[in-house]
């Protein structure tokens, strides 16, 4: 069974552990305002509000895509879809604005573009702030749109607070999700533990049981490939693994533990204080909806050679912690990818990543992160370079490039590494870093990108970091090129 609130209204539903939200919606319960499109969490149209209850009781809303949540994670959580926001003849402001603003022309994706808008107006509700280029990009970057050609989607975003609006009660209004997790059963093997101590425990008994957290890579296999899963194990509800702890390791490093089921969005906060780098990546990994939900951990484990995370973890030399039944271990990230889709996990054994190392930042060390995709919004990289390095006395010092797409595995360029080190940031060792990248890597051709394309470009990354430094030991404020952005 599943308890949430729909619009304000208590709702119970059965349903299999692979059921979507959109599934629960348009078969189950009959609300057909939410729409599916592609079906993989890219257009946005089955775009909805789920809110959840904060540490001060009050219910903050974000944006998901339907297609691709499990039904089930709506347990003690509020569902807003387009068929709660109208109070009577009264419109929200976000569809009043995109009717006054003529922001619709087919329909069909306006549902989930007026959710999207839903999601920012209780934003500005809450914290308010100007409406800028960024946020409007990123709060619409998930919704596509074959008719408008989207200026009249952006002007109803900045005209929403000219219309009135009085809040409806039960937008406040949460289940109570503290509730202990139901015992599975033959009607209901959506596994929800609340400590690691019963998610190592699930594992134990049932080691073959996915895995799920945001649910945005293997809900694919459910829209895509049409499997079906009889049992599933949320780790979204674990305490220890939703948690970002500071920490000292042995060799006395400082930084921060980041648990596996830490979504994108809950740790862009600390990347945008540390590692600027790193959070602009964030903006162009998937979309608002994507990063709502997504995990560093499942980023991780999934293991995909073009996953954007695991080549900046390895720039920076992060470890994990995993966790299972014979207990807990670290390792080295690079040691934990093997093959494609390979990886360091006892999987016979229900292994889990439990945490993330993150290192703080070392005065004098350097981080550049560059993505290449065919959108600038919400794709998929072709090539991602990851690079890390100190300069001093004039040479380079702990070079660390790691690059994915250039390989089964997210990887580093051990080779052009060494022709760096120690070596001053001249034309000439930047030449011997590049052939030695050749050497070293031999990328697939596929959709995204052909074999030349892939190395030609990771070799030009590779120029542009000189470039950057360059400019560094220049002390120019002047980027070598332009961000991906336009802003």
């Amino acid at each position: 069974m599943i308890d949430f609130l729909l619009n304000g209204q208590p709702r119970r539903c059965e349903a299999t552990p692979d059921t979507s939200v959109l599934e629960l919606l348009r078969d189950s319960l009959g609300q057909t305002g939410t729409k599916e499109g592609c079906a993989s969490g890219d257009c946005g149209a089955c775009t909805v509000a789920i809110g959840e209850a904060g540490p001060d009781g009050r219910v903050r809303y974000h944006s998901a895509n339907a297609c691709i949540t499990p039904a089930h994670q709506l347990q003690g959580r509020s569902l807003v879809t387009v068929e709660g926001l109208a109070r009577g003849e009264a419109l929200h402001p976000a569809q009043a604005a995109m009717v006054t603003c003529h922001a619709s022309q087919c329909g069909f994706c306006t549902p989930g573009i007026v959710m999207s808008l839903f999601t920012l107006h209780e934003e500005q509700q809450q914290r308010p702030a100007p409406l800028t280029p960024e946020r409007l990009e990123a709060a619409l970057g998930g919704n596509l749109c074959r008719c408008t050609g989207y200026r009249p989607i952006r002007d109803a975003a900045l005209s929403m607070g000219e219309h009135p609006y009085a809040r409806p009660e039960w937008l406040d209004l949460a289940v109570d999700a503290s509730a202990p997790s139901q015992e599975p059963t033959a009607d209901n093997a959506f596994v929800q533990p609340v400590t690691l101590a019963e998610l190592v425990e699930e594992r134990r008994r049932h080691p073959e049981a996915p895995i799920v957290a945001g649910g945005t890579d293997l809900w694919l296999e459910v829209t895509q490939r049409l499997r079906r899963f009889e049992r599933l194990v949320d780790v979204t509800r674990v305490a220890e693994l939703t948690a970002i702890e500071e920490a000292t390791l042995a060799d006395g490093r400082e930084g921060w533990w980041i648990g596996g089921a830490v979504t994108y969005a809950h740790l862009a906060p600390l990347l945008e204080a540390h590692y600027p780098a790193f959070a602009h990546l964030l903006h162009r990994l998937g979309s608002a909806q994507v990063r709502n939900r997504g995990t560093l951990g499942g980023n991780i484990a999934n293991a995909s050679p073009i996953g954007d995370t695991p080549p900046v973890l390895l720039a920076l030399g992060s470890r994990l912690r995993l966790a299972g039944p014979d207990g807990e271990r670290e390792l080295p990230l690079d040691d934990f990818f093997l093959d494609y889709k390979q990886t360091a996990l006892l999987k016979d054994k229900g292994e889990v990543i439990r945490a993330i190392f993150l290192p703080r930042p070392e005065p004098g060390r350097h981080l550049k992160v560059w993505k290449l995709s065919k959108r600038r919004e919400d794709d998929i990289s072709a090539v991602l370079g990851a690079f890390s390095w100190r300069l001093e006395d004039g040479v380079l010092r702990e070079v660390r490039l790691a690059f994915g797409g250039m390989a089964a595995i997210p990887k580093r360029a051990a080779a052009a590494e060494a022709a760096l080190e120690g070596q001053p940031p001249t034309v000439a060792s930047f030449q011997a870093a590049r052939a030695a990248l050749g050497q070293a890597f031999s990328p697939m051709s596929d959709v995204r990108g052909s074999a030349y394309y892939r190395s030609l470009s990771a070799a030009n990354l590779l120029e542009r970091l000189r470039l950057v430094i360059a400019q560094q030991q220049a002390h120019s404020d002047r980027e070598v090129m332009l961000h991906a952005y336009a802003h």
